[in-house]
């Protein structure tokens, strides 16, 4: 392993540790102690907790979450599905054995901080491609299967949530655990800005055609392909070239990097938003694309590599 992608490694679980850490002053110095609810399974480990106290809050968030880590098997790369089973337990662990002193008692401080610091913890891990909350996961499956948005799905989920949370326990605690919803949603798109957002990659490189065949084969993502003649970047002069344009979700831009970087660490990259997409193909695994029959190189790349 190169340094390079020594100090990628520990960034990556530093980070994803830290994000832990935040959650869990979320949850331990504001939330837990109020009965109050964030979205997701986190939210819904703390209503199951307030009907049944005998059953402790981090066996509940690992109990909850194996579903949706046996979606994550069918849905997300093996790498995201490690960092996120270790996000999880991670955080049960932290919940389960470290102490926070609530901070204070007024409802409003505790709705906001609360969703400041969980949301934090969230924004990060999925930032470093891991998902601390199995909603996340469920939204990402049902959008690959069905191409429902994320963001409507998790919302949905939370609906339901909090419609229970007010007749279990009171309107006014689901009023406020909404709040606290709110406020965590809006501090993950201030990091992330937002786990359902797409991200658009265009890179230039002399080793193009290799670079299509990874992107394609290791990264499930389609792509549009323009054609470039005579340019000089740091690689040198080119003259006739393809430029690649790809659309990911932001949480696999991380593997999209490292993908390239095998083929041509000097490739021109260009990253930037996608507000809208309509049409098209967004699934992760083009390979499985029903029936179609993929170009003659990609079957050979996948035939050289099995």
């Amino acid at each position: 392993m190169t340094n390079k992608k020594l100090y990628t490694y520990f960034s990556e679980y530093f980070q994803i540790a830290l994000g832990i850490f935040l959650a869990s002053i979320g949850l331990k110095a504001f939330l837990l102690p109020n009965d109050f609810l964030d979205g997701g399974v986190t939210g819904t480990a703390i209503l199951l907790n307030s009907q049944f106290e005998s059953i402790n809050i981090s066996t509940l968030l690992v109990l909850i979450n194996i579903p949706f880590l046996i979606l994550a098997y069918f849905t997300l790369s093996k790498r995201i599905l490690i960092k996120s089973i270790f996000s999880i337990i991670g955080l049960a662990l932290v919940i389960h054995f470290v102490e926070f002193n609530t901070v204070t008692e007024d409802k409003l401080l505790i709705s906001i901080f609360g969703g400041l610091f969980v949301g934090s913890g969230i924004g990060l891990t999925v930032k470093n491609g891991a998902v601390l909350d199995g909603s996340e996961i469920l939204g990402v499956f049902l959008n690959d299967r069905f191409g429902f948005s994320i963001g409507q799905i998790i919302l949905y989920f939370n609906i339901i949530l909090f419609s229970i949370t007010a007749l279990v326990l009171s309107v006014e605690i689901a009023m406020y655990s909404i709040l606290t919803y709110i406020v965590t949603a809006k501090v993950i798109d201030l990091l992330i800005e937002g786990f359902e957002d797409f991200i658009g990659v265009m890179i230039v490189s002399k080793h193009h055609k290799e670079i299509k065949l990874v992107i394609i084969n290791e990264l499930g993502a389609g792509m549009t392909i323009y054609k470039g003649e005579k340019g000089y970047g740091s690689s040198g002069e080119m003259l006739k070239f393809d430029i690649i344009h790809s659309v990911i979700n932001r949480i696999d831009i991380r593997k999209m990097h490292r993908v390239i970087d095998k083929v041509d660490p000097d490739a021109f990259l260009i990253e930037f938003d996608i507000n809208h997409i309509k049409g098209g193909v967004l699934r992760r695994y083009l390979a499985k694309n029903k029936g179609k029959q993929l170009p003659k190189e990609i079957l050979d790349y996948n035939k050289s590599k099995h």
